[in-house]
C-alpha cells in the first residue's frame, strides 16, 4: 500500500508536469484542446488521474482505523493524566511535548459513579475501529485495551470496596513518598509541587468523605486497621520534626532546590522563598489534613462490620474474583489457581527436603556463617588496600554510606552475571522540551537511597520508583535499612528491584516501545502481575548468581535452601489469601492450618491474618505472576523446540512489554518462533 509520502510525491510530479505546458485556463476541455492532445492521450491522462484518485481514497480508507486509534490513544492519555498532577509528573517528564500542560490538581472523587459511563464510551469508540487494519503493535495494544476495559467495567459494580486509605498501601503513607521524590527539573515543577501541597487538605477531605460513605454502606475497615491508620496520621507528619526543620519532606525539598540552584535555574533568593512556602504549607495545610484524617477515623472506628475476609461482605466473593484477575493479570479460575499453588508447594517442599537430606548441616547454618565475594574496588571504600575480591560483611548496613556502596557493587555484579541470558539494555530517551535528541544511547543510572527513619515502619523492605516514560535513564531504588539483615537479602532484593528486576524490565520494555512508536495506551495500562511476577522470577535466578560467589559447596546449598524456603512462604501466603477472602477462613482456622504444617509455633498468626485482610491479592500478584511466567516459559520451550533459549524467551517477554497473561500466552502460540512478536527477528 502506498504511504502518505508516496501519494504526495505522485501529485507533486503531476503538478510539475502540468506546469511544463503553461496551462492558462482552468477549463479542462480548453486545456486539452490547447495542447492538441490526441484522443488516446486524453484517455490515458483521465485514466491516470482516476487511478490516482482511487488510490488516494483507498489510502484514506485504509488508514482511517489507524488515525482513529491514534486519536483514541491521545485522548486516553489526556483523560488519565490531566486530572492528577502527581500521576502526570511520574508518567511524563516533559508533558508539553505531548500537548499536556495544566495547573496542579489532585483527584477530588474516589467513587466509581462515573466509571461505567466513561468505560462504555471508550468501548464504543474502540468498536468503531477494525483491529485487522492496524499494524501488529497497535493491534496488540487494541487487544490489551479491549480486555482491560471489559475487566474495568466488571469492577465498576463494586463501589466502596476499594480502600485508598489502607494502612498497608494507602495514601496516608503513600503520598509523602511520592512527594519526597517528586523530581524538580524546572521552576514550574517546584511551583506545581507547592500547588499540590496547597490541595492536600481538600484531597484528604475527599478521602474522608469516601470513607464515611464506605462506612454507611457497611464496608468500613476493621478496628485494628483503623488504629493503624490513626497511628500513621499521628507519626508521619510529626509536629516536632516540622518545627525544627528536620522532617524528611523539608530536607528532601531543600536538596532538590539545591540542584536547581547549582544549575542556575533558580536564584538563591527564589530558593529561600520556596523553602519558606514549603514549610508554611506543610505546617498549615498538610499536617492539619493528617490530623483531620486521624480524627475522622477515631469517629468511624467501630462502624466496621467485618474483621475477616471479603467473602463476608455482600458480593464480597464476586469482588474478590474480579480483584484477583485485575491484580494478577491471570485469567485462571480460583480452583485452578488453588491447584497450581498446591502443586508448586509440593514441588518446593520435596526439593527442600531432598536438599537437607543431602546436606544435613544446612539446619545448623545461618546467613552469618558465610559471605559473598564481590569485586568491591572503588565501591566498598575510597581507598581500598588492594584491588580485587572483598567479602561482604554479614551486616552490610553498618552505615547508610556503606550500604549504598555495597548496593552499587551488587548491582554491578548482577549485570555481569545476567549477561548470557538477557539482552543488552540500551535506553534511547525522548528529546527534552525545545531540544532535539542526538540519537545516541544514554547510560542508565541508578541512585540508591535510604528510606527516611520516620517512614521505616510503613515502607516495604525496598522499592523501585518507576521513571517517566520520556526520562528513563535516571532511576531510584529505596532500601529500608532495618529490613536488610544480611548480604544475601541485600543481593536478592537488589536483583528484584534493580537488575534483572524492575529497573531493567521497566527501562528495557518502555525504551523498546518508545523506539517502536507504540501506542501510548501501553503506558497507561498497569499489569501488576506481570511486573511483580517478573521480579520474583528473576529474584529466583539471583540466588543462583549469589551461589556463584560463595567459597564452598555447603554455602551454595544453603543459598538454594533460602530460595526454596522463600518460595514456600510466598506460595503459602498466596494460598491463605484465597482461603481467607474466598473461603472465609477465620484466624483460628488459619492458625490450625499453619500448625498442621508445623509452622504455628514460630508464626505470628494474628499479624499475618491482619495483613492478608488489609491487602487482598497482594501476595498473589507476586507469586501467581511468577508461576504464570514459569507456565509461559514452558509453553515457549515446547513451541520453539531447538530454537528455544532463555535469552530468546526473556527478549520476547521484554519486547512484548507488560500485558495480561492470557494475551501473552496467545502471542506465544500465534508466533511459535522466538522473536516473531510484532514482526521483529531474533
Amino acid at each position: 500500500m502506498l504511504n502518505s509520502f508516496q501519494i504526495l510525491l505522485i501529485f507533486r510530479v503531476l503538478f510539475l508536469f502540468s506546469r511544463t505546458y503553461t496551462v492558462k485556463s482552468i477549463c479542462w476541455s480548453k486545456f486539452c484542446m490547447k495542447l492538441k492532445f490526441s484522443r488516446k492521450l486524453r484517455i490515458l491522462t483521465f485514466s491516470l488521474i482516476a487511478t490516482l484518485a482511487a488510490i488516494f481514497c483507498l489510502y484514506l480508507y485504509e488508514t482511517k482505523d489507524t488515525r482513529q486509534f491514534e486519536q483514541l490513544s491521545q485522548d486516553l492519555l489526556y483523560t488519565e493524566l490531566s486530572g492528577n498532577t502527581i500521576s502526570l509528573h511520574y508518567t511524563l517528564a516533559y508533558p508539553e511535548n505531548y500537548g499536556l500542560s495544566a495547573d496542579p490538581i489532585l483527584p477530588s472523587s474516589f467513587t466509581d459513579v462515573d466509571t461505567r459511563a466513561q468505560v462504555t464510551e471508550w468501548q464504543r469508540r474502540l468498536s468503531c475501529i477494525d483491529p485487522q487494519k492496524l499494524d501488529p503493535q497497535d493491534r496488540y495494544a487494541y487487544l490489551l485495551f479491549d480486555r482491560f476495559l471489559a475487566l474495568t467495567l466488571e469492577g465498576s459494580d463494586f463501589t466502596y470496596y476499594t480502600d485508598p486509605l489502607s494502612p498497608s498501601s494507602g495514601m496516608v503513607s503513600g503520598l509523602p513518598v511520592l512527594l519526597a521524590d517528586y523530581t524538580f527539573r524546572t521552576k514550574k515543577d517546584v511551583e506545581d509541587y507547592l500547588g499540590i501541597l496547597e490541595q492536600t487538605g481538600a484531597y484528604f477531605d475527599a478521602l474522608i468523605r469516601y470513607e464515611q460513605e464506605k462506612s454507611s454502606a457497611g464496608l468500613f475497615m476493621s478496628d485494628t486497621s483503623a488504629d493503624n491508620v490513626i497511628e500513621q496520621c499521628d507519626s508521619i507528619m510529626d509536629p516536632v520534626l516540622l518545627k525544627d526543620g528536620s522532617h524528611f519532606l523539608q530536607q528532601t525539598f531543600t536538596e532538590r532546590l539545591d540542584g536547581l540552584a547549582s544549575d542556575e535555574i533558580i536564584t538563591g533568593e527564589e530558593k529561600q522563598q520556596y523553602i519558606d512556602k514549603n514549610n508554611l504549607l506543610l505546617t498549615t495545610v498538610m499536617a492539619p489534613a493528617y490530623e483531620r484524617v486521624g480524627d475522622a477515623f477515631l469517629v468511624l472506628k467501630g462502624t466496621g462490620t467485618n474483621p475477616y475476609g471479603l467473602c463476608y461482605y455482600p458480593e464480597g466473593k464476586e469482588y474478590y474474583t474480579y480483584l484477583l484477575a485485575q491484580t494478577t493479570g491471570s485469567s485462571r479460575s480460583i480452583p485452578e489457581i488453588r491447584r497450581l499453588l498446591e502443586k508448586d508447594y509440593q514441588k518446593n517442599f520435596h526439593a527442600l527436603r531432598d536438599l537437607i537430606k543431602n546436606h544435613p548441616g544446612l539446619l545448623k547454618l545461618s546467613p552469618e556463617d558465610f559471605s559473598l565475594s564481590l569485586n568491591m574496588q572503588n565501591s566498598y571504600s575510597d581507598h581500598p588496600e588492594e584491588p580485587g575480591d572483598t567479602d561482604l560483611p554479614t551486616k552490610p548496613a553498618a552505615t547508610s554510606d556503606i550500604l549504598c556502596r555495597l548496593s552499587e557493587a551488587i548491582l554491578d555484579d548482577l549485570q555481569k552475571q545476567m549477561k548470557p541470558d538477557f539482552p543488552k539494555l540500551t535506553c534511547i530517551p525522548e528529546a527534552k522540551a525545545g531540544q532535539e535528541h542526538d540519537g545516541e544511547s544514554n547510560s542508565v543510572s541508578c541512585q540508591i537511597k535510604k528510606v527516611s527513619s520516620s517512614m521505616e515502619a510503613y515502607s516495604s523492605p525496598a522499592y523501585y520508583l518507576t521513571p517517566p516514560i520520556d526520562d528513563l535513564w535516571r532511576n531510584t531504588i529505596y532500601l529500608n535499612e532495618p529490613n536488610i539483615t544480611d548480604d544475601l537479602t541485600l543481593y536478592t532484593t537488589l536483583a528484584h528491584e534493580g537488575y534483572p528486576g524492575h529497573l531493567y524490565q521497566t527501562v528495557y520494555s518502555q525504551s523498546f516501545l518508545n523506539q517502536q512508536n507504540a501506542s501510548c495506551i501501553r503506558s497507561m495500562l498497569h499489569y501488576g502481575g506481570f511486573v511483580e511476577g517478573w521480579a520474583v522470577y528473576v529474584e529466583n535466578l539471583s540466588y543462583g548468581y549469589a551461589a556463584q560467589l560463595t567459597k564452598n559447596e555447603e554455602a551454595a546449598a544453603y543459598i538454594e535452601s533460602c530460595r526454596l524456603n522463600r518460595n514456600l512462604h510466598l506460595c503459602l501466603y498466596s494460598y491463605m489469601d484465597i482461603a481467607i477472602h474466598y473461603d472465609g477462613a477465620t484466624p483460628e482456622q488459619i492458625g490450625r492450618f499453619l500448625e498442621n504444617l508445623g509452622l504455628g509455633q514460630h508464626t505470628n498468626v494474628e499479624t499475618i491474618y491482619e495483613y492478608l485482610v488489609e491487602e487482598p491479592c497482594n501476595y498473589l500478584k507476586y507469586y501467581l505472576g511468577y508461576l504464570e511466567f514459569l507456565s509461559l516459559k514452558q509453553k515457549a520451550e515446547e513451541l520453539w523446540g531447538t530454537d528455544y533459549s532463555d535469552y530468546r524467551f526473556h527478549k520476547f517477554v521484554l519486547e512484548t512489554g507488560p500485558s495480561d497473561f492470557r494475551s501473552l500466552g496467545e502471542l506465544v502460540t500465534a508466533h511459535p518462533y522466538p522473536g516473531q512478536n510484532f514482526g521483529n527477528q531474533s
